[in-house]
């Protein structure tokens, strides 16, 4: 068991077996998304509990607070807490710390984002899938209930920043991620030390609490998952649905650069062996992101015209109006990758 202290408080983080705490003497008032006894509360304990490897939907649905009764009983604490479930391993948590004249914060995060979501869109969520982001947030200052609420969506705020840092995307639809399905969060004040009364994120607890969860949270993920940072072009092409594989399904259609095995296996040699190239699909995908959402600029006229110019760009290759339109990709994606195939062709000829 390992125990950490939160500074001029009662408060002391304990991490045992599948669960870390916030554990304090005197009650913690907390504001909490948690699956047992969330909502406003005054509490002695916030858990962040880790489900076994083999749980599943139906054990979850069954009976999701069997092991929040377990958690408790292990630690010796009263049924008188908040309590989280995660996917996440118990292992892989950060913690950050930040700290004025008069405030300590003390930001804990479990995450693993594979099932990440953005808010508004259509999800159609039928399997079990691991990960989640859990966060406990603890400010050692008293505030008022609506300073409390404040922190809160700030909190929630700069954990989608964090996503956004990474560039984390939707499983459902490929669009920028916003949280995942099964996010939780708590943020508690001890009541003592200074007096709050806002927590948006522009002021100055506010402010502490953005930065350390949106550094709590990256951290956590990356122990979880691995690092993010430089991770390969086909992952992130896959993470926007638009893996080799689903790029070769739609090439082939055209039948002018062969099945979909021999535009892979093409693809593969090309992007591996000429890094232009990669950044160029790269950032066609990207432009695609705009493209989806309407902010390419309007005065720079006709998107179909444009993605084609745009395509040439790389190889200074004259425009191929009419010979790939059943190839249903997403306009700069598509003119990027014929312009790479036919400059591997008319290199082959």
């Amino acid at each position: 068991m390992e125990q950490y202290l939160l500074p001029g408080s009662s408060a002391k983080i304990v991490v045992k077996d599948n669960v870390v705490a916030v554990i304090s003497n005197t009650p913690l008032t907390t504001i909490s998304s948690g699956i047992y006894n969330g909502g406003f509360k005054k509490v002695h304990a916030i858990l962040n509990v880790s489900v076994p490897d083999d749980y599943n939907d139906n054990h979850l649905h069954d009976d999701p607070l069997n092991l929040i009764y377990a958690a408790q009983k292990n630690l010796q604490i009263t049924p008188n807490c908040v309590a989280m479930l995660t996917a996440a391993k118990i292992k892989n948590l950060s913690l950050v710390t930040r700290q004025t004249d008069d405030i300590t914060i003390l930001a804990i995060a479990t995450a693993g984002w594979r099932h990440g979501e953005s808010a508004g869109e259509v999800i159609e969520n039928s399997h079990y899938v691991r990960g989640t982001i859990n966060v406990i947030v603890v400010i050692n200052a008293d505030s008022t209930d609506s300073c409390l609420a404040s922190l809160f969506l700030t909190a929630t705020e700069a954990k989608t920043a964090a996503m956004n840092d990474y560039d984390i995307r939707s499983r459902y639809s490929g669009d920028v991620a916003t949280g995942t399905i099964t996010d939780s969060l708590s943020i508690a004040v001890t009541g003592q030390g200074a007096k709050v009364e806002f927590g948006g994120p522009a002021s100055n607890v506010g402010q502490l609490v953005a930065s350390a969860v949106r550094q709590v949270v990256k951290e956590a993920a990356d122990k979880q998952e691995g690092q993010h940072q430089g991770r390969t072009l086909n992952r992130r092409l896959s993470e926007r649905h638009l893996s080799l594989d689903c790029l070769a399904v739609e090439l082939s259609k055209a039948k002018v650069f062969g099945d979909q095995k021999t535009i892979i296996s093409l693809l593969e040699q090309i992007l591996a062996s000429d890094p232009v190239s990669a950044v160029f699909l790269l950032a066609a995908a990207r432009l695609d992101d705009d493209f989806k959402k309407g902010l390419i600029p309007n005065e720079l006229g006709d998107i179909s015209l444009l993605s084609k110019r745009f395509g040439c760009l790389r190889f200074n290759q004259k425009l191929v109006m009419n010979r790939f339109s059943e190839v249903n990709l997403p306009p700069f994606t598509k003119q990027a990758v014929i312009a790479i195939l036919q400059n591997s062709l008319s290199k082959n000829c």
